[in-house]
């Protein structure tokens, strides 16, 4: 399981350094895609495996599963690591979740979100904002 928020910077080879505590449990390959909120998803390939399989036993008869299935894989890219545990970012990624130089690696479960560091603090801001409705909103979901 992947927790906590690291801060980072992104170099100008487009190269991301991930957080020491995640690489092991990331193997030596990973995928990275478009994440929710726009931000990015890095999974390791086990967890993108079972999460593609998902994807792809969705309704094709359905829009929003179809569109759903575009965003993930579509935009899916694996990465390597290297020596310094570094992995490159797409310019089409970093342009969607609009990374500048410093980005947060953000362990959620399963899991990386990277976010633009600004991006990340506006939205967990509006988060903490209105963190009693979310947890109301969870108690009806058993959470």
């Amino acid at each position: 399981m992947f927790i906590g928020e690291y801060t980072y910077s992104i170099d100008e080879k487009k190269r991301l350094g991930v957080p020491p505590k995640f690489r092991s449990a990331l193997g030596k390959q990973a995928v990275i895609t478009r994440g929710l909120d726009h931000c990015l998803f890095l999974y390791p390939m086990k967890a993108w495996e079972e999460l593609a399989g998902k994807i792809s036993k969705l309704p094709l008869s359905q829009a929003d599963a179809r569109g759903f299935g575009r965003l993930m894989l579509a935009g899916a890219m694996e990465v390597s690591f290297d020596a310094l545990g570094r992995i490159l970012v797409p310019d089409y990624l970093k342009e969607y979740a609009g990374l500048g130089k410093k980005v947060v690696v953000a362990g959620v479960s399963e899991r990386l979100e990277i976010w633009d560091e600004k991006k990340w603090t506006e939205y967990k801001e509006k988060m903490e904002e209105n963190e009693g409705d979310i947890a109301e909103r969870l108690k009806e979901l058993g959470v």
